[in-house]
């Protein structure tokens, strides 16, 4: 990883004030090759955007993943904001035009769907779909304890996302 390219003071596409961060890091993911971290932090709204890109074009590609013990928590994950990220039974994070795209592991991307899915329980006022998140956030604990599997799927019609591990299954789609 090289230091950080930052440029402070531009505008933001959001509020129009000049208080957008832009930084660009380089980085080089073994198997996968040298990429770039982009984001957009905005000290006035708040505005964030970040997304991954590659120096070389990749195929659209589906990984998929069995998570089934604290080791494979720490395999490194590369989500670009084109990617859409399942965990089938459970939940499917579709890309979109407010998608971020991000450099973690396992542990990390358990810990962003844990958030999403604790927050539509806590802004649903449907018994029953709060009930069926408890359980999902039950079974996400687990997993991230160790206790417990399950299957975690990326797929990128960009090619710009990657489970970085011997044990990832990687198709083409």
């Amino acid at each position: 990883m090289n230091e950080p390219t930052i440029l402070k003071g531009e505008t933001c596409p959001i509020c129009h004030q000049a208080t957008l961060t832009l930084m660009e890091t380089a980085y080089e993911i073994p198997f996968f090759g040298p990429c770039s971290l982009f984001s957009m932090d905005c000290e006035n709204c708040k505005y964030h955007k970040a997304d991954v890109e590659f120096e070389q074009t990749h195929d659209p590609t589906r990984y998929t993943l069995e998570v089934s013990s604290e080791e494979d928590l720490k395999i490194r994950i590369v989500k670009a904001a084109s990617a859409t990220i399942k965990i089938p039974h459970m939940i499917t994070v579709e890309s979109s035009e407010h998608s971020n795209g991000y450099i973690t592991n396992v542990e990390g991307v358990l810990n962003r769907i844990r958030k999403q899915i604790a927050q539509a329980r806590d802004d649903s006022e449907d018994p029953a779909a709060q009930k069926k998140a408890k359980t999902y956030l039950k079974k996400l604990d687990k997993v991230l304890w160790g206790q417990e599997s399950l299957k975690l799927i990326i797929e990128d019609r960009t090619g710009n996302s990657a489970i970085i591990s011997e044990k990832a299954e990687k198709k083409r789609i």
